[in-house]
């Protein structure tokens, strides 16, 4: 299934590379929101551009997330790593997703930027979206996730109930235990 389609199915995605992969950081702010938005965001119109949703959907990501810049016509490379992180969860999560897939949500970003992207990741989901992360960050999984699963050689583990779950328990599991014993914080099946 191509990116389209994902889209159409309300898939949403914020990639771990910022530069090149989620914005391409030569194009408007503007730009940038339409690359991933026009499908649901109604963006064009007969296969032409419409500009005024565009800069409005812009705007309306500039706004919610407080990012700071001079304006939708600003290019990407303008704005802080922060600022263009922010900008990015933000064009996917007012898309109103029923699936976010976020790839290191606040890496390299400010204390205040990671605060306000977390809160935005929890919010759509209480909302009812599906919220998948990837993150090496375990402070942060600890905040944001219901449950943790780990990726180990090669291997997904069962998902254990964050509320459950420790930084040993996870360590554990990165180092190929099972869930069952992470959860019992007992011994570890190595496999």
């Amino acid at each position: 299934m191509g990116p389209r389609d994902r889209r159409r199915l309300r898939g949403c995605f914020v990639p771990e590379e910022r530069n090149g992969h989620g914005a391409v950081t030569t194009m408007s702010l503007a730009e940038n929101a339409f690359l991933s938005g026009y499908l649901r965001g109604a963006l064009a119109r007969f296969g032409v551009i419409d500009r005024r949703r565009t800069f409005a959907f812009a705007e309306a990501i500039i706004r919610r997330f407080d990012v700071r810049t001079s304006g939708p016509t600003a290019e990407a490379r303008s704005l802080s790593g922060g600022n263009l992180q922010k900008f990015l969860v933000g064009r996917e999560v007012l898309q109103n997703p029923s699936l976010l897939v976020i790839n290191q949500p606040t890496w390299g970003v400010d204390a205040g930027a990671a605060l306000a992207i977390q809160e935005a990741i929890v919010e759509l989901a209480q909302a009812g979206a599906a919220v998948l992360i990837v993150s090496q960050d375990l402070d942060e999984i600890f905040v944001v996730a219901d449950r943790i699963a780990v990726i180990a050689g090669g291997r997904v583990s069962e998902p254990v109930p964050t509320c459950a779950a420790t930084v040993e328990s996870i360590g554990r599991l990165m180092g190929g235990g099972t869930a069952h014993a992470a959860a019992q914080g007992g011994m570890v099946d190595a496999e």
